[in-house]
């Protein structure tokens, strides 16, 4: 069930990119593409910014988009830096630094679990998984939204799905499934192509831009074990930044767009990507593949020391003149206890900025 309240924020404490640079729906540090490292950095190229002119859309703010789980998943428990979360059958611990309080639930339920990530407690920190009752198989299923996909240990934590993204996949999937018309959506920073699934599931054109090959791989692993081998979606490994200004350049033009970077990353040929540095470069031309019947562009930010204002004013000066709404703020999930239905304390992930058309 999701929840969305007047005051909503977006601030998530740390998810894995797929790449550091544009390739993220799910896109965490710990999907940096396997690549061999080059021998040298490579610049991403840059156009200048375009200057706007014209209103500053109407803005909303604060907003709290709130999730109590869905599908497989549900956030039981959190404290003391850490929290507990259902996946499915499997019960895991994770590192959350957000989680400033004491656990609701006794020690009996937070010893009763299948899954323990330790080691570096940073987001981009490598580590491993510890198996209290048994050792399980790198990956096993999960649903979410209707799109079946791998949840899958891997060793930055991370589990192949960021459930608190649903709010705005739940939206996304309204929009194609009411729009009445044929519906394009890129999704930048695509990670494991959950994102990517749920749109093309609800009928759309999906393009989808990751640098990471293993991402990219898992993606199509999620395609097949979601029945949609036949959906119009292309999967393409490549730096972001590179990827947007040449379909700028050809003309391209979507209906929605999903960028979900991260604070730092690299493409497949060494190019590299710093959120602060490239983010408003990387809007800009967001704007001008937005097509003139646009439906969305949402954006996400994680593990950053900002706040979502930063986004929002940067979101409403790029939208000058396109009319409609920025609401920015942050996601957050919601506790459920041991069954999923019994409201705790909210847990804040993300930073978030959108723009609609009204």
């Amino acid at each position: 069930m999701v929840r969305i309240k007047d005051k909503r924020s977006d601030k998530r404490p740390g998810k894995p990119r797929a790449s550091a640079t544009p390739s993220g729906a799910a896109r965490p540090t710990s999907a940096v593409s396997p690549v061999a490292k080059p021998k040298q950095e490579e610049a991403v190229p840059q156009r200048r910014l375009m200057t706007r002119q014209g209103d500053r859309p109407v803005e909303r703010v604060p907003v709290i988009l709130e999730s109590s789980g869905a599908g497989d998943f549900h956030l039981v428990d959190s404290g003391n830096a850490l929290k507990l979360e259902q996946y499915g059958p499997y019960r895991i611990i994770r590192p959350e630094a957000q989680a400033l309080w004491q656990p609701a639930l006794s020690e009996s339920v937070w010893s009763n679990v299948d899954a323990v990530f330790t080691g570096d407690t940073d987001e981009d920190g490598m580590g491993r998984w510890r198996f209290p009752k048994e050792a399980h198989g790198e990956t096993w299923p999960l649903s979410l939204l209707g799109v079946d996909f791998h949840g899958r240990f891997t060793s930055f934590r991370h589990v192949g799905v960021f459930p608190e993204q649903i709010v705005h996949w739940e939206w996304m999937k309204k929009q194609v499934e009411n729009a009445g018309r044929p519906v394009k959506v890129l999704n930048l920073f695509g990670y494991t192509g959950v994102a990517s699934l749920v749109a093309a599931a609800a009928g759309a054109e999906v393009t989808h831009v990751d640098a990471s090959k293993k991402a990219i791989g898992w993606a199509r692993e999620n395609q097949a074990l979601s029945r949609l081998e036949r959906a119009p979606i292309r999967w393409i490994c490549e730096d972001a930044m590179k990827f947007i200004q040449r379909e700028e350049r050809r003309g391209s033009r979507y209906d929605i767009i999903l960028t979900d970077p991260p604070k730092f990353g690299r493409g497949p040929n060494g190019e590299v990507w710093h959120l602060f540095e490239h983010l408003p470069l990387m809007l800009n031309i967001c704007r001008e593949l937005l097509s003139p019947q646009a439906l969305g562009l949402v954006l996400t930010a994680y593990s950053i020391r900002a706040s979502f204002y930063s986004t929002h004013e940067l979101m409403r000066d790029i939208m000058r003149g396109a009319g409609g709404v920025v609401e920015s703020g942050e996601l957050v999930i919601r506790e459920g206890g041991l069954e999923g239905n019994d409201p705790g304390r909210a847990l804040s992930t993300s930073l978030f900025s959108r723009w609609i058309p009204q």
